[in-house]
């Protein structure tokens, strides 16, 4: 006998996980989340979890610490519940641009994530276009890494392409646009860039590749603080790109990032929803969201009747 499927929401991004359950023709579970006067946080899990397949849906998103914390609550609860499986799934990973030690004396932060969330109680995690796909390495336990690649190619075979070129946003990026390149079939361009310090300002200093008379399409897995993307497409536009389109995953958004978004050079800025952007997107009119939600619940559905998922990237 299989054991019942149960989706479970924390409170970071609620949307997202009523989205996959209509999709799945499922309700969200009832739990209970209590922060205290003295900020100590309660998670109760309002129905028999007993013997029961569950999957946690949880973002990286602010206030980011409370919600680590809840995640840790909710997994911690079900496993003295008794649940048969958890699967944490995790759109957007907590900490993953910490993911080595590229300073000295510094955290591993994404590593030791991978730690608290397996001694907490998951026991498999579904995630969604890792910063560096290594960081499946930190775990112990399986874990599926989604990408957005298909559902950003989609839209864009849907566009008029013709006179297009991918721009990575820098050298690291320019081996994931290869699978952007290879469906979309447009030729490639990288930025070369410095970073200075542990800040957000970037400076691009090189283009690997041509763009004169030619429309860019920036890939990035995700954007925070947009000040690399925003710098990019003015850099992209000096160097005689026609227009300067762009699609990042994860929609960080931090700080003035709408502003600068609103005010660059970009033309256009697709963004998928696996972190909670409907609000930020609705003051900004160059950026588009698209839904993941489907492709999250077809990969819950697979693994909770223990097919495989890599049919769908």
């Amino acid at each position: 006998m299989q054991a019942p499927l149960k989706i479970i929401s924390g409170t970071s991004h609620p949307s997202f996980t009523q989205e996959i359950c209509e999709h799945l023709s499922t309700e969200v579970s009832d739990i209970e989340t209590i922060v205290f006067s003295n900020q100590n946080m309660l998670v109760r899990i309002l129905e028999n979890v007993r013997e029961a397949d569950i999957f946690v849906v949880q973002t990286s998103c602010p206030p980011v610490s409370d919600n680590i914390m809840e995640t840790f609550l909710l997994l911690d609860a079900l496993k003295h519940s008794s649940a048969a499986r958890v699967t944490a799934v995790l759109p957007y990973f907590p900490y993953v641009r910490s993911d080595k030690k590229d300073q000295p004396r510094i955290s591993i932060a994404a590593r030791l994530m991978a730690n608290l969330l397996q001694t907490a109680g998951a026991q498999k995690f579904l995630t969604m276009d890792l910063h560096s796909p290594q960081i499946q390495g930190f775990f112990d336990v399986p874990v599926d890494q989604l990408l957005a690649t298909d559902v950003i190619c989609d839209y864009y075979k849907s566009q008029n392409l013709e006179n297009f070129v991918l721009v990575a946003a820098d050298v690291g990026e320019s081996k994931a646009l290869g699978r952007y390149a290879n469906r979309l079939n447009l030729p490639m361009a990288i930025i070369d860039k410095r970073r200075i310090g542990n800040t957000d300002t970037v400076v691009p200093t090189h283009l690997i590749g041509d763009v004169a008379g030619k429309h860019a399409l920036l890939i990035d897995d995700e954007v925070a603080s947009a000040g690399t993307l925003c710098k990019a497409a003015e850099f992209l536009k000096r160097k005689g790109a026609l227009t300067v389109n762009a699609a990042a995953v994860h929609p960080v958004l931090s700080g003035n990032a709408l502003e600068r978004i609103t005010e660059s050079a970009l033309d256009e800025l697709i963004v998928t929803n696996t972190l909670p952007v409907a609000d930020k997107a609705a003051q900004c009119p160059k950026i588009k969201v698209l839904s993941v939600a489907p492709l999250f619940a077809s990969a819950i559905q697979r693994i909770h009747s223990g097919e495989s998922i890599s049919v769908l990237f």
